[in-house]
């Protein structure tokens, strides 16, 4: 089912095709953005530097993207930065068709940019984790469950305010599920109170704190 971005898109593209076809192709690329980045981010990488918005009526490169792509300013720095790391790394896998070697996605690619270059990471780390994003094109959420931690790891204070907003979220959806148990009479209500008053109790410490 197509969206009302999408439909807004492909008569922007329609309008444009005779009119400006360099306008128009990058148009078609956020349309087939979801398919493959690459084309995309090579695209708005050439329009950022030979600013060609400004003959389209935009009066920077963001209203630009914003407003005639409907893309989002975090969407094209990941774009573009893991586009230009490659350029610069890796080559090699710009060429891929995706048949003969699996494509990375422009988040794990952005994740590997990152890490080489904000990281104190060792070598060994970095050759790892190289693999899985070049070779094996491993999703965004695996890596950052896998290498977080080592890559990108948090000062003591910052990991136990971590620690707290979790318990005190896992420790207010319990109540809400006890709440909901009682309620459909899964759990007996006096046990429910029960259980219920120490995790309030535990809940309102930790929003103190």
């Amino acid at each position: 089912m197509q969206t009302r971005t999408d439909a807004e898109l492909a008569k922007a593209e329609e309008a444009l095709r005779h009119q400006d076809p360099e306008r128009a192709e990058a148009i078609a690329r956020v349309r087939r953005f979801k398919a493959g980045w690459y084309e995309l981010a090579s695209m708005l990488t050439e329009l950022r530097k030979n600013e060609k918005w400004k003959r389209w009526g935009h009066s920077s490169f963001e209203d630009y993207y914003r407003r005639e792509l409907h893309l989002r300013r975090e969407t094209v720095d990941k774009l573009t930065g893991s586009f230009t790391f490659l350029q610069k790394r890796a080559p090699e896998v710009l060429d891929r068709d995706g048949s003969s070697a699996p494509l990375p996605s422009y988040q794990s690619v952005d994740f590997l940019r990152r890490a080489e270059e904000e990281s104190k990471a060792g070598d060994d780390t970095l050759s790892e984790l190289r693999g899985k994003v070049f070779d094996e094109a491993m999703p965004l959420s695996q890596l950052a469950r896998r290498y977080n931690e080592v890559l990108f790891p948090l000062d003591p204070e910052a990991q136990g305010e971590k620690r707290r907003t979790s318990l005190r979220s896992t420790a207010a959806r319990l109540i809400e599920l006890l709440a909901q148990a009682r309620e459909d009479g899964a759990v007996a209500a006096e046990l429910a109170a029960e259980i219920e008053e120490p995790l309030q109790r535990l809940v309102s410490k930790l929003e103190l704190n």
